[in-house]
């Protein structure tokens, strides 16, 4: 959790201190794989890939080494697409689109339900940030806008969680739409849900 919580706070070295402490308590236990996780997203948004790709190849050996898991609805159970919506977020945030956006449609394809209804809500909406951001990168403020405000219509919401990443598409329709009414108001939007929690 000391991980979870420098990550939302943005106290990278945090992540990397809390993880690497973890993964020494419990090298071999499930909840290692969540920790390698974790420090490939500190190390993503330190911008050091080289780091990220260590701390995620570490996490994927101790996945495969594990047997499935029963209860997926643990939450510090990882099971292969958990894993895969972690590297989303590192491979978004080291620029790398086609990853970061590959790993979000499956995300999205393995929390749908063959009815259509959404499991893992908090996962389905940061995945569709990263289809967002993929867009906004490419120059699409209309479809970047959509999948931000599709994000945020979600039910069950981790606000901290959510607005974090959300800040990383704002931050782009900042730089690159600002003076666009579409991208002003996904901007008005965030900021209206900042100041609310």
């Amino acid at each position: 959790m000391c991980a979870w919580f420098a990550l939302t706070t943005g106290d990278y070295r945090g992540i990397l201190a809390a993880s690497q402490a973890g993964t020494e308590a419990a090298p071999s236990h499930g909840v290692a794989v969540q920790l390698a996780a974790q420090e490939a997203k500190g190390w993503a948004r330190l911008g050091d890939r080289r780091q990220t790709e260590v701390a995620l190849d570490r996490g994927r050996k101790l996945l495969e080494g594990m047997p499935y898991p029963e209860n997926l609805d643990h939450h510090f159970v990882v099971d292969p697409a958990k894993f895969d919506f972690y590297a989303m977020d590192c491979y978004r945030l080291l620029g790398e689109d086609r990853f970061a956006e590959n790993l979000a449609h499956e995300v999205i394809r393995s929390g749908t339900d063959f009815d259509g209804s959404e499991r893992s809500p908090m996962r389905m909406a940061e995945a569709r940030i990263t289809l967002g951001v993929v867009a906004a990168r490419q120059g699409d403020l209309d479809q970047a806008v959509n999948y931000g405000e599709w994000a945020l219509k979600g039910d069950r919401q981790s606000l901290p969680s959510l607005l974090m990443v959300s800040r990383e598409l704002a931050a782009i329709i900042n730089r690159d739409f600002a003076a666009e009414p579409t991208g002003r108001e996904y901007l008005d939007h965030l900021t209206a849900l900042s100041r609310a929690n």
